[in-house]
């Protein structure tokens, strides 16, 4: 093979085909022959997720990091390029927006930490609705991931539905073998560690793999103690012999 076809690296000649031709036809275990299902050669590639959990609180860190995040910074800009003094206006008045969403987060400044999303969330909108601000929606998720942590010890995020929304960060794979139930393998090999896991089966795939060392692996013992410190000792008399050739 010339080059690498994605995994496939070795090309077969003709008479290797003929080879494993008559091995087929024989259907018999041997050295060279494993006789297999095709779901023994098969795995599910299974998505593990686990809950996000983030802790809220106003700081001048986290107020820093609202500064830095992209939907705040951009309100300070315009799109306006050819109308310079319109341009300028909406630049301003974006400054003016910044400063007042800053202003009303810092009314929940010394508050403490929050591990309750919604109950952060519910203090945010009483902030903006005392400053008569309407902050967008997508500003609003902004600020509100600005200034939040991942806590183990916070409650579980969950969606509009109450289902807990997976943290990314802690999304593992798992190769679990065709025949078996993802349920059990899950039960056995991952809820004994992170029980509050769970699978996304809507990203479920199958895929195939012939492991050839797995099935054909056989086993060759190391030489005997007694042979090795008897080629040591003669390669150690070779060298002797020519450092003495050397120095005469």
């Amino acid at each position: 093979m010339r080059k690498s076809l994605g995994n496939k690296r070795n090309e077969v000649c003709d008479a290797q085909r003929d080879d494993i031709t008559r091995l087929y036809g024989h259907l018999a275990d041997g050295d060279h022959v494993r006789i297999f299902d095709n779901a023994d050669f098969g795995y599910q590639r299974i998505t593990v997720e686990r809950p996000l959990r983030l802790n809220f609180a106003v700081d001048e860190e986290r107020l820093a990091r609202v500064r830095e995040a992209g939907p705040f910074a951009k309100l300070a800009t315009s799109r306006k390029r050819k109308d310079t003094k319109a341009a300028q206006a909406e630049i301003e008045a974006g400054r003016q927006l910044q400063e007042d969403i800053l202003a009303a987060l810092r009314t929940l400044v010394g508050q403490g930490v929050v591990k309750d999303r919604d109950a952060f969330t519910r203090q945010m909108k009483v902030a903006f609705k005392r400053a008569d601000l309407q902050v967008p929606a997508s500003l609003f998720k902004a600020i509100l991931m600005a200034a939040a942590e991942r806590d183990e010890t916070a409650e579980v995020c969950t969606d509009a539905k109450g289902n807990p929304e997976p943290d990314p960060e802690l999304r593992d794979y798992e190769n679990v073998p065709l025949k078996e139930d993802i349920d059990q393998y899950m039960q056995r090999e991952v809820l004994p560690h992170v029980p509050d896991a769970w699978v996304d089966e809507s990203k479920t795939k199958i895929g195939y793999e012939i492991n050839f060392n797995r099935y054909f692996y056989q086993y060759t013992p190391p030489r005997p103690l007694e042979e090795i410190e008897a080629d040591l000792k003669r390669i150690e008399h070779e060298i002797a012999d020519m450092l003495e050739e050397v120095t005469e």
